[in-house]
């Protein structure tokens, strides 16, 4: 942390984490429960949890039930909110309206218990495809068009919007991040449009070859997890005066496309092959940004990636097992 970005925490910190058995909430549950002890960070999620979750406080939960989100809420005393329950790009094509109704609604359950007061600070994840084929693609800026042509980005910019809203006229403490993709060992793919720059690199390990559903020259930004969960923390400890975005923050940390990525794995498997069969997913992929300014979280509170592609490609076939 930056000396000018200080650590905030309330008198007795209560974490709730909603959606912590996804590929961002298994992580960043374990990494809290380091920080702030096991017993005051409270997963959820309506799928038991696996093994590396079972070290503390879990409840079965699903997003969308307002009287049951309460009931946790209150039996565990939580003052603060991971909110990381969403279905992603590619499965939100297939259910438009039930994506939309899982995406909103549980949002807004979450931002009501804001506003009344009953927790103090809420966490939202957005992404970068709250922007279009309309917006810059190169260096996006943190303000700029945005009009995303997906049931996710549309769902996203407007989550964006209820959040800082709730900021603006509730005093809702809401804090977010518009993430790249994410990329971990830890968790296999969930349906998303980068979910290739995960699966490489266990087929690497594990099988000779690999189609990629995304044309060679896609270039998207992208993050390794160990990056995702300390901005995302880090964010959440800054204190509040130094939060000046409460719609969403830029982040980046590096931009590949399928063949630099396959390149950077050659160095470690050079027997490894690659071939190219771009889907639906694609038509997705060339409305996104090829890279992210997030210079605005680098001023507001120090964000600093650490990975780059050699050094997660190096973590990643390290971690896999074959």
């Amino acid at each position: 942390m930056t000396t000018f970005a200080k650590i905030q925490h309330y008198p007795m910190d209560k974490i709730l984490i909603i959606g912590a058995c996804g590929q961002l909430g298994s992580e960043l549950t374990i990494e809290l429960r380091k920080q702030y002890g096991a017993d005051n960070v409270i997963a959820s999620d309506r799928n038991e949890p696996p093994e590396s979750l079972r070290n503390g406080p879990f409840e079965l939960l699903d997003a969308t039930d307002e009287n049951r989100l309460l009931e946790v809420v209150k039996k565990h005393g939580i003052n603060q909110v991971y909110h990381l329950v969403a279905m992603l790009s590619a499965k939100s094509e297939d259910m438009p309206l039930f994506a939309w109704d899982l995406n909103m609604k549980s949002l807004l359950s979450v931002l009501e218990l804001g506003r009344q007061k009953i927790i103090q600070k809420i966490y939202w994840p957005s992404s970068i495809g709250v922007f279009g084929a309309s917006s810059p693609r190169i260096n996006t800026p943190q303000r700029t068009i945005m009009e995303p042509t997906t049931v996710y980005g549309i769902s996203k910019q407007a989550g964006e919007r209820w959040c800082e809203y709730y900021y603006k006229k509730y005093g809702v403490d809401t804090r977010s991040i518009r993430y790249p993709g994410l990329i971990s060992y830890k968790t296999l793919p969930g349906g998303g449009t980068t979910d290739y720059a995960v699966d490489i690199y266990f087929k690497a390990k594990q099988a000779k070859s690999f189609e990629c559903f995304l044309s060679e020259g896609t270039k998207l930004p992208m993050m390794y997890m160990d990056d995702a969960v300390r901005g995302t923390i880090e964010l959440m400890q800054t204190e509040s005066d130094h939060v000046k975005v409460r719609s969403s923050y830029n982040l980046s940390a590096m931009s590949f496309t399928p063949e630099m990525v396959y390149k950077a794995i050659l160095k470690h498997h050079p027997d490894f092959q690659i071939s190219y069969n771009p889907d639906f997913r694609q038509k997705i992929a060339d409305t996104w940004p090829e890279s992210i300014d997030d210079s605005t979280a680098r001023i507001d509170w120090g964000w600093k990636p650490e990975f780059d592609l050699e050094k997660m490609t190096s973590e990643m076939l390290s971690n896999i097992t074959g």
